[in-house]
């Protein structure tokens, strides 16, 4: 099977490569992702970037690309559809690829593109059971369920950082709900529930941590505060795990993201601890793709389409 290019939109970086079978060839191209003047600035450097892969592995006929990105998404559109992490109302991302190298396109949720990069090549390849769960600037998943993706009416299914997991510290999620997962868990909400808990429980700090990273650094030198706070983002990642596996019944999940994959030695032992034992426990297991499941699993889309439908 001919190689296909994989892209993942962040907000944050843009990442380019080919994918050939189950595994990356080559170099993945890195660049910041565009925010402006227009949406056509992504799409530009996207497409430079394709130029260049195809230039120097002399490829003049590609097969198919496949692009993962953070939702909300359109695929009836081809679209990105107000991004939280972009400055766009809308981002078209099929058409202009399409027009720019006549192949077919595959726009995926990057959860879903996770979940397939896992299954593919990762911690549950073979497993026709499995969550993916990314905490990372958010918290998202992507679901493969007796062996088939899960993918919703839009293809925006497995939206699990806005599960529900608080009523009491009213901690407001990026999306304005109020005690949604990733509004307290998330590297981007970490911080301001840090300041929220230590509100609710009369806590007075003369030099307060800025960012998730320092609380974390505080917990690993045993100060009483951070330590105690730490304990309860373990409450609270295992409350949404705990509704992930009632909801799904997987056989494996498997966790990635900045958060978790600098952290294990504070989040993992809680949510081991304290998730619900309704349902008998599945495997829980890091992610050994290096942060490149999403990628990974743009490029599986794209060499086998069928598994979107």
């Amino acid at each position: 099977m001919h190689p296909v290019i994989a892209v993942d939109i962040g907000g944050t970086n843009l990442r380019v490569t080919l994918v050939e079978s189950d595994r990356i060839m080559g170099e993945v191209y890195r660049s910041e992702t565009p925010t402006g003047p227009g949406p056509e600035a992504v799409t530009d450097a996207i497409i430079r970037e394709i130029h260049h892969i195809c230039e120097k592995n002399r490829i003049k006929n590609l097969p198919a690309i496949g692009i993962s990105a953070a939702g909300p998404l359109s695929r009836k559109e081809g679209a990105l559809i107000k991004p939280p992490n972009l400055p766009f109302l809308c981002l078209p991302l099929v058409k202009p690829l399409q027009q720019a190298f006549h192949t077919r396109v595959e726009l995926i949720n990057d959860c879903q593109a996770g979940v397939l990069g896992e299954v593919y090549a990762g911690a549950a390849k073979g497993c026709d059971h499995v969550v993916y769960i990314t905490i990372s600037t958010g918290i998202g998943g992507g679901i493969y369920l007796d062996g088939r993706l899960l993918s919703g009416r839009g293809g925006n299914a497995g939206e699990i950082g806005h599960f529900r997991v608080d009523t009491r510290y009213q901690q407001p999620c990026s999306c304005k709900c109020i005690g949604h997962w990733e509004g307290y868990c998330s590297g981007r909400g970490i911080p301001a529930f840090f300041v929220s808990w230590c509100r609710y429980h009369e806590i007075l700090l003369p030099d307060p941590p800025a960012t998730a990273e320092e609380i974390f650094a505080r917990a690993r030198c045993n100060d009483p505060v951070a330590t105690g706070f730490v304990r309860e983002l373990g409450v609270l990642n295992a409350t949404g795990i705990s509704q992930v596996i009632v909801a799904y019944d997987p056989a494996i999940i498997v966790l990635d993201g900045a958060v978790i994959q600098h952290n294990q030695d504070l989040l993992l032992p809680p949510i081991h601890e304290m998730t619900d034992r309704y349902l008998t426990l599945p495997a829980l297991a890091v992610s050994p793709l290096a942060g490149l499941a999403p990628l990974l699993g743009a490029g599986v889309a794209a060499l086998h389409p069928e598994i979107l439908q």
